[in-house]
């Protein structure tokens, strides 16, 4: 019965995963930057710290009981991680949803799965059971998949002119998605480091009642602040240069379905 259920969660979260940019198409009037702000606001801030308050007893005494350092290096991957976040969602501002998620995800899987053992020296330990030995295929099949989805990117590009590639992707390009999504992979895989960096925290969590499924919902809070923190310093950045500031009041924009959507997609991507 466990496992189904794992089984049921994990689908939920890949749907989620795969879904989350959809709400963004409904945001009208803003720039992509607006629209972000808004997203990581609820993704990163509202919804993690509202779950781990319902999930985690005596939440904001867990959250900063732990040692300053640990709290510095949950904070730094999960920064670090932010980096990659915020590369992902300019994969999908240069690829589009379909080819942007194939990719950036299949690297997140690819690079997320290896880079950890590979880190704490396990990796070998790893390949020497028969699970390592499927996860490690399934890994090298999704780089496969990663190489044929791009290779029909770029045949797709050729055969369509700048009008045609830009009817449905506004700023559509090819090379630099790619490189971006090659970046969101192995960058993402701090989030791993954040986790791990963080289990004292989780520890805390434990000895204060939290149930072992919820015990990383406080770490979840570091690391995710960490990552608020490296998307909102671009968002800024942009927002000055372009002046797309007054997004979020502007009244020729519909701001209540603007900020309801983006907020949508938001808790969608914590799922």
């Amino acid at each position: 019965m466990g496992s189904f259920i794992g089984i049921i969660l994990h689908s939920i979260g890949g749907f989620a995963a795969g879904s989350f940019y959809i709400p963004m198409n409904f945001v009208k009037k803003w720039s992509w930057e607006s629209a972000w702000m808004i997203l990581g606001m609820s993704a990163w801030i509202i919804t993690p710290i509202t779950v781990a308050w319902i999930t985690v007893p005596d939440f904001f005494e867990v959250l900063f009981k732990a040692d300053s350092t640990v709290r510095f290096w949950t904070y730094f991957w999960g920064a670090m991680w932010g980096i990659g976040g915020l590369t992902f969602g300019l994969t999908m501002r240069y690829l589009g949803i379909s080819l942007g998620m194939t990719i950036a995800l299949g690297f997140c899987t690819a690079f997320g799965t290896l880079i950890p053992p590979i880190f704490a020296g396990t990796f070998m330990d790893l390949l020497a059971t028969l699970g390592g030995q499927v996860t490690v295929i399934g890994v090298v099949l999704s780089l496969i998949g990663i190489g044929i989805t791009g290779k029909a990117g770029f045949l797709k590009e050729k055969d369509l002119d700048k009008e045609q590639q830009q009817e449905t992707i506004k700023e559509f390009n090819l090379s630099k998605g790619m490189i971006i999504a090659v970046i969101s992979g192995i960058l993402s895989a701090s989030f791993a480091f954040g986790l791990t960096a963080g289990k004292p925290i989780a520890d805390i969590a434990l000895l204060h009642g939290a149930k072992d499924l919820f015990q990383n919902n406080a770490v979840l809070v570091w690391v995710l602040w960490g990552g608020f923190t490296t998307n909102m310093i671009y968002v800024l950045f942009m927002m000055l240069k372009n002046k797309s500031y007054s997004d979020l009041n502007k009244k020729e924009a519909p701001l209540a379905k603007n900020y309801l959507w983006a907020a949508i997609g938001g808790t969608t991507w914590y799922m």
